[in-house]
């Protein structure tokens, strides 16, 4: 009897109603945002198989007397694999190259480009799921709770309530249980949208996103019934609340990540590409017996072919581009050990930043994390050295090109292997809510 006096005494705020509607629509269509980048990225997806095989087509058509000419030109395609949890999270996926387009001559210099965006609309990032999950969400629950109690002094009903119940306080949490209930609420029916709109599959995956998201309301409604705790005026509540949205979700991570930048700079970007130029242009004026020695150095199978007396001979150009590689070395392993700092440095602070671990962890789950990108460029490396080992023989055997069945050199994809660590994704927001639950009953003995 007494919670549906409170549902309706909440449905009758406009405010309630206003506050959830706009939710749902804002969620829903970041819904829709995400299944557009989805299509996006799918469409760029097909038109590069389509591109490839054309490309090769054309290219073993004009260019059929050397395999070592043909394949200066041809390159084959490398696709980050795309996952419909994808659409809940965009993460890097929109800043990092997710389509790798090489040939089997160097490839440091072309593995950290990345895709030509918008400056504006990157500062602005993206409207999806989880930018209304860690952002808009909270503003929510903090209009709903931060006059939980205050409201009731400011009435003047608050003394009533302690005059004719013993139970008073419990009050207090029964209207915020109702307030979870409707937050939650739409929480669950935009999860149950998720599953149609981005054609996502009951997975381990999606239950994972849908645990996280029910912890973080939950944090957010246990730090509200701590603020109301402390028995401040309405205004004093909602400023204190509003400041550690601010702290929590924006300046924070604002700060985090300048402090990350500033530990682990990244100049080498630019290094391994100088370097990799530099390595194979400098080749061609240094004799080539020197150029070879460190080539069947790297490749000793490759010794039983040998220099002919040309002046031009595509074992050696190879050979040469093979030495830029190895020269970008020391500057590529550089760059990925610092990618890979940041990203440890940004899990072990996020342990202590409900919002920031709540951010990484969606990310790491719809695989567009930093983790992702350093992942499949590492594959993107072992799938470059698939393509030299195969091809390598085929030009120094100067094989006809017509020997060789071009149509079996499609798209190739990289699929990161789901790994949830759900020790790691729940314990810190536990953690954060136990902590509050302790300080909020301290208080409450004073209400």
């Amino acid at each position: 009897m007494l919670y549906r006096l409170l549902i309706k005494q909440f449905i009758r705020s406009k405010i309630a109603l206003v506050g959830l509607s706009f939710l749902l629509a804002t969620g829903t269509v970041s819904l829709f945002i995400g299944k557009a980048f989805i299509n996006k990225q799918q469409q760029k997806i097909t038109e590069t198989a389509f591109y490839q095989k054309q490309h090769i087509d054309r290219t073993v058509k004009f260019e059929n007397k050397e395999m070592g000419l043909l394949l200066y030109y041809v390159r084959f395609a490398y696709v980050n694999s795309l996952q419909p949890l994808n659409g809940l999270s965009i993460g890097q996926r929109d800043v990092n190259l997710g389509i790798q387009q090489i040939t089997i001559r160097n490839l440091e210099e072309k593995k950290y480009d990345t895709d030509l965006n918008n400056p504006a609309s990157l500062m602005m990032g993206n409207l999806d799921f989880g930018f209304v999950l860690i952002y808009l969400f909270p503003l929510l629950i903090i209009t709903f709770c931060y006059n939980l109690l205050s409201e009731e002094k400011e009435e003047g009903t608050w003394k009533l309530i302690q005059s004719q119940s013993r139970q008073a306080k419990r009050l207090l949490w029964q209207k915020l249980l109702v307030r979870f209930v409707f937050t939650a609420t739409v929480l669950l029916l935009l999860y149950a949208l998720a599953v149609p709109i981005l054609q996502i599959p009951l997975s381990v995956a999606f239950c994972a996103t849908l645990v996280l998201g029910i912890l973080y309301i939950i944090f957010w409604f246990a730090l509200s019934a701590w603020v109301v705790s402390w028995q401040k005026n309405s205004s004093v509540n909602a400023v204190s609340l509003l400041s550690i949205w601010l702290l929590l979700t924006i300046i924070s991570p604002a700060v985090i990540n300048n402090f990350i930048t500033t530990v682990h700079p990244v100049p080498e970007a630019l290094g391994t590409a100088v370097a990799n130029r530099e390595g194979y242009h400098g080749k061609w004026d240094e004799p080539k017996e020197h150029t070879m020695e460190k080539f069947y150095a790297h490749y000793p199978k490759f010794r039983k072919y040998t220099l002919s007396k040309k002046e031009f001979s595509w074992l050696w150009y190879y050979a040469m581009q093979q030495m830029g590689d190895d020269d970008a070395a020391i500057q590529s392993a550089a760059m990925r050990s610092k990618l890979l700092q940041r990203e440890k440095l940004s899990n072990i602070v996020g342990y202590f930043i409900p919002t920031l671990h709540t951010q990484l962890q969606l990310n790491a789950i719809a695989q567009s994390s930093l983790q992702n990108q350093i992942d499949f460029l590492d594959s993107t490396t072992s799938f470059h050295e698939r393509k030299r080992l195969y091809f390598y023989p085929k030009i120094f055997e100067e094989e006809p090109v017509s020997q060789e069945d071009w149509s079996k050199h499609t798209v190739e994809f990289f699929k990161e292997k789901q790994k949830i660590n759900w020790v790691e994704m729940s314990l810190p927001l536990l953690l954060s809510i136990l902590l509050l639950r302790s300080l909020i009953l301290k208080n409450s003995q004073k209400i």
